[in-house]
């Protein structure tokens, strides 16, 4: 019989290369989707005719506890989060409410229903945040410095304690920079990897940045999805940090990128003060080892590799006409 899973923010990049995964494994993979947004089921394009959606806002806890008490999941993965770091000074509340409320209501309901569904929480490198060391492990203390990493701390202390007090298998992946084609314009993975396939094309001549000193641990969201899985496959609960291990500046993204196309970006990206961010951080970086002793756990996709797909991606929607000019115009 096949595994059922549970997933929130099923329609965000990491959702839909989860939900990929799953389904290759098997599973019925069931997306937790708010009333307001079950239209955004589109964006998984293909397999959104593979999986089943349950409308339900994430803060009705009665709502989620019968979707769990008529489905009883084998796996919950709580991917639910604003999807830009930065808008979450405009609403912490809101910020909380979806990424540790969200959590909350559901372990609650795995309780109440009596089932041994194993959970997996999406944490982030953003925690750590003002670093006295590096590269960062398990035992790094946290330091969050923005809303989202605050409220995605409370919920990694969730798993915690849910997995101390009420013995539930509750696990949270440190996940580090992760990126796809399937990014918006506005992280800057995408936003350089569309700059240069317009500029190629002719549709721009120049593109603006922010830091190009700016060091980021890049790596492919498939590769990630895949550690969250496995996490869930594991026979005890524990909490993983994912990233490459590996440190790329802006600078190399940007030439990574153009030398794609075969352009020199030193010709074409111009540094605008109005996107240097007040909050940068250089020192964010992961040590996997865990992942790989206790798991067998490495990323697959190369930096290099992973740009030239998202550009190559980008090449192709723009000759084919899925993004539209007053994108290419807003980036």
């Amino acid at each position: 019989m096949a595994k059922t899973a549970l997933i929130t923010g099923i329609t965000g990049q990491d959702g839909y290369y989860l939900t990929r995964l799953l389904l290759e494994q098997g599973y019925l993979v069931v997306g937790l989707l708010p009333p307001h947004r079950s239209g955004s089921v589109a964006k998984l394009g293909v397999l959104a005719s593979q999986i089943q959606v349950c409308s339900v806002n994430l803060n009705d806890s009665v709502g989620l506890l019968k979707i769990v008490e008529q489905l009883q999941p084998q796996e919950i993965y709580n991917l639910a989060a604003p999807s830009f770091v930065p808008d979450s000074w405009k609403d912490p509340l809101g910020t909380l409410d979806l990424v540790t409320g969200t959590a909350t209501r559901l372990l609650t309901a795995v309780r109440q229903v009596g089932l041994d569904t194993r959970f997996y929480q999406a944490s982030t490198s953003e925690m750590f945040g003002q670093v006295n060391s590096s590269p960062q492990d398990e035992e790094t203390p946290f330091r969050p410095m923005n809303p989202y990493a605050a409220a995605k701390l409370h919920a990694h202390w969730t798993m915690v304690h849910h997995r101390q007090h009420y013995g539930l298998f509750t696990c949270s992946g440190i996940l580090y920079n992760h990126e796809s084609s399937r990014r918006p314009p506005n992280f800057v993975t995408r936003k350089v990897s569309l700059g240069a396939a317009s500029i190629k094309l002719g549709l721009r001549e120049t593109l603006e940045m922010g830091n190009l000193e700016a060091k980021r641990d890049w790596g492919y969201a498939g590769d990630y999805v895949e550690m969250m899985w496995r996490m869930l496959q594991a026979s005890e609960p524990e909490d993983y940090v994912i990233g490459t291990g590996r440190l790329h500046s802006v600078k190399e993204l940007l030439a990574a990128a153009f030398n794609c196309v075969g352009l020199d970006w030193t010709r074409h990206v111009v540094v605008n003060p109005k996107f240097l961010r007040t909050d940068e951080h250089f020192q964010l970086l992961a040590n996997p080892i865990k992942a790989k002793r206790n798991l067998g756990w490495e990323p697959q996709v190369s930096f290099e590799a992973l740009i030239e797909k998202m550009v190559m991606k980008d090449l192709e929607r723009l000759q084919s006409g899925k993004i539209a000019l007053e994108t290419v115009a807003q980036i």
